[in-house]
């Protein structure tokens, strides 16, 4: 019951930034299945992109409804997402848990500084 729990209150936590911040979901997902859920770090990346799937449809019909999205940005920028996530999900498999866990880390700092700098 406790595991069930925390799960909801990451989903709810993920939704809710991702809804706000148009992103983030997976930055705070991945970190607390790994933390919290103990899950295995190559299977909470695979997760997280699970569970952001249906978050990111029920958040683009309200940016729809709300006429927030740029489709001329979006359409390019899907195109080029689709891609890399398939080759992404494909390298997964090969990339050792510690180097995983650093570039993953490096990546948050890096986002994480940009946003306060700039």
């Amino acid at each position: 019951m406790k595991r069930t729990l925390s799960l909801v209150v990451i989903g709810l936590i993920t939704g809710l930034v991702n809804g706000l911040f148009g992103a983030g979901g997976g930055m705070l997902i991945v970190p607390s299945l790994i933390y919290i859920i103990h899950l295995e770090e190559h299977k909470a990346h695979a997760t997280a992109i699970t569970v952001i799937l249906p978050l990111c449809i029920t958040s683009t019909y309200i940016y729809f409804r709300n006429d927030l999205i740029n489709f001329n940005i979006a359409l390019f920028v899907a195109i080029g997402s689709t891609i890399g996530g398939y080759i992404g999900a494909r390298l997964l498999k090969h990339v050792p848990n510690k180097i995983l866990r650093k570039a993953f880390s490096i990546l948050i700092i890096y986002i994480s500084l940009r946003m306060i700098i700039v």
